[in-house]
């Protein structure tokens, strides 16, 4: 097992806005963290500045070195997923232990369509 892992309940990795995400994060690391995060946000991939919107985090306080923790975002109304020849912007759910440098993000696709917004290309 890796070390940290996520899993999204029901395999789905596209989501409507306003629908809630579930899954179970799950971990085991050599010693006991001082607390864990689970964040939903969004990030900005490609040329130009980096920009993230981080819509909610869980902390869990003192969780032990192994354990699971289920979970459940519910997304807002957007910004929607897309692609451009010069920018993305990609949502992920990710979980962190602290102190040291385990993480762990899993990709998701939010839009009305249930696929990536692809710019400059006609429907």
């Amino acid at each position: 097992m890796d070390k940290l892992s996520l899993t999204l309940h029901e395999d789905k990795a596209a989501f409507a806005p306003r629908e809630t995400v579930r899954g179970t994060a799950r971990w085991n690391l050599d010693a006991n963290p001082r607390h864990l995060e689970l964040s939903l946000f969004w990030y900005t991939a490609g040329k130009g500045t980096r920009d993230v919107g981080v819509i909610e985090t869980y902390r869990l306080d003192e969780p032990g070195a192994s354990g699971s923790k289920d979970f459940s975002f519910t997304l807002p109304e957007g910004p929607y997923s897309f692609s451009g020849k010069l920018i993305s912007l990609i949502w992920a759910i990710e979980v962190t232990a602290s102190p040291g440098s385990e993480t762990t993000r899993h990709e998701i696709t939010v839009s009305p369509s249930g696929r990536e917004i692809v710019l400059g290309v006609q429907p």
